[in-house]
């Protein structure tokens, strides 16, 4: 048994029809080796993936819920994986289109995933130009953040066409699902356990506060770290269960020379981007571009090139979510994009620094028992508040930056030319754009609730005008 943190367990607390909590990917690949004769795209991933789900745990383990929701519920092997309803098929009228595969994404992505079941599933979409194939998984963000999804996918993907040898498989046989008993004694020492460490963490976490808490307490301090409230805008509303999802790749060598010019972090140049594509997106919206919107940066807790988070706390998991979230001012009330970039790069570092100064004072997890109890009471009316629009806009939109490998990747033999993110919306934040540095390329996925962003598809190609608009100063400064 693996217990969920916290953290693990609120995406799945949060988690509604309207709001589904997994994250994903989409994958232009081209055609996989051996796809000849009878046999089809579908066949080969789906072989070549079986034959490499028992190198990431979350393949193999579904949930278990406490007696009486006493607790978070735990991880356990499942009994069976039944790959028929993990991994489908999905045939595209050819030749499909950019637009078409991204609606087929958005449709896909609905809907929440089956808690009786290991909690993934991918789609091998087929239809595409070229002979290309499209592969769009989903995974619940309980089981993993942004970096355990590169663990994930270093299962998966190989470096080289040839895919490399793996150990044969040896079956355990299927294990009987913990009993009432185990799982109630399991629980209250996982509780005593989390009580140690939050009570052996409080002389770290007092340091660290008061590093940081002079600014935390102060609110003029706040608003020069850019953390005052952002403007109300139709995407800090209750969102529906339609989504909208729309993709764009910029060379990853032209931010970086935006970046030396303007002596920014590569980070600091996608926020801008970002920030330059949500002012052409409410250009008539006064009211949206009279203060700076307010960005929710996820920042990881893990050390560098971690995608297991070391050594977690016994009974913990590896993959789980080891995450905070920063909130950055993207100057979007700067109509000129070099200071709209100063701005930000100036919101970012105050950022990073809070963040820091508080490090030991983030908990990464806490005592659980009647968690549940307490969140059942205050997830619904969280959603009436939302329905409301009585939640402070602590921030408009999620943007995060996931660091990935600069060499192409291959599955089943068939080079990925394109790795897009997926991510979630929820509400009083219904747009997400999420970046992946792939192969020399910067992916953006795009995410909206369709209800509260209708135009959603328009965004990438503001995002490539803001990008040219940088890019242009960058060269002309």
């Amino acid at each position: 048994m693996r217990h969920l943190s916290a953290l693990d367990a609120l995406f799945l607390q949060l988690e509604t029809p309207d709001t589904p909590m997994h994250v994903g990917s989409l994958m232009r690949m081209a055609a996989p080796r051996g796809v000849r004769g009878g046999r089809t795209a579908y066949d080969q991933i789906r072989r070549h993936m079986e034959g490499r789900l028992h190198l990431a745990p979350v393949f193999s383990r579904r949930l278990a819920f406490m007696p009486l929701d006493l607790a978070n519920p735990i991880w356990i092997d499942a009994e069976e994986v039944d790959l028929d309803y993990h991994i489908r098929r999905l045939q595209l009228k050819a030749p499909a289109s950019d637009a078409q595969l991204e609606t087929a994404v958005a449709k896909l992505h609905e809907g929440v995933l089956d808690r009786a079941r290991p909690l993934w599933q991918f789609t091998i979409i087929e239809g595409l130009p070229g002979g290309e194939v499209g592969v769009y998984a989903k995974i619940h963000h309980a089981a993993l953040d942004g970096q355990g999804g590169v663990a994930v996918a270093q299962a998966l993907l190989d470096v080289q066409p040839r895919p490399a040898p793996r150990a044969r498989v040896v079956k355990r046989p299927p294990r009987l699902p913990p009993s009432t008993a185990r799982m109630i004694g399991a629980a209250l020492r996982n509780t005593v356990a989390q009580y140690g460490r939050f009570a052996s963490a409080i002389p770290g976490a007092l340091m660290a506060a008061g590093r940081g808490g002079a600014v935390v307490l102060d609110p003029s301090a706040l608003r020069k770290q850019g953390l005052g409230l952002g403007p109300r805008t139709p995407l800090n509303r209750a969102i529906g269960p339609r989504r909208g999802f729309a993709t764009t790749r910029l060379p990853l060598a032209e931010a970086k020379a935006i970046a030396r010019r303007f002596d920014a972090k590569l980070n600091d140049v996608v926020l801008a981007t970002c920030a330059g594509a949500l002012r052409r997106h409410f250009a008539g919206d006064r009211k949206a571009l009279a203060k700076a919107m307010i960005g929710a940066v996820p920042a990881s807790l893990r050390s560098a090139g971690d995608t297991t988070r070391g050594q977690p706390p016994r009974g913990q998991d590896s993959t789980s979510n080891y995450v905070t979230m920063m909130l950055v001012g993207l100057a979007t009330n700067v109509a000129d994009p070099a200071r709209r970039l100063e701005a930000i790069k100036a919101a970012s570092a105050r950022a990073k620094t809070l963040t820091g100064s508080l490090r030991g004072a983030i908990p990464t997890d806490l005592p659980s028992l009647g968690i549940p109890w307490l969140m059942s009471a205050l997830i619904p009316l969280y959603g009436k508040a939302a329905e409301a629009d009585r939640i402070p806009v602590i921030a408009n939109v999620v943007i995060s930056n996931v660091p990935g490998p600069q060499v192409p990747l291959y599955l089943a033999g068939g080079r990925v030319k394109a790795y897009f993110p997926v991510s979630a919306v929820a509400h009083g934040l219904a747009l997400n754009i999420t970046i992946l540095s792939y192969d020399g390329s910067l992916d953006y996925g795009v995410v909206a609730a369709k209800d509260a962003m209708p135009a959603f598809r328009s965004f990438a190609r503001h995002l490539r005008a803001a990008h040219s608009e940088l890019l242009a100063l960058a060269k002309t400064a």
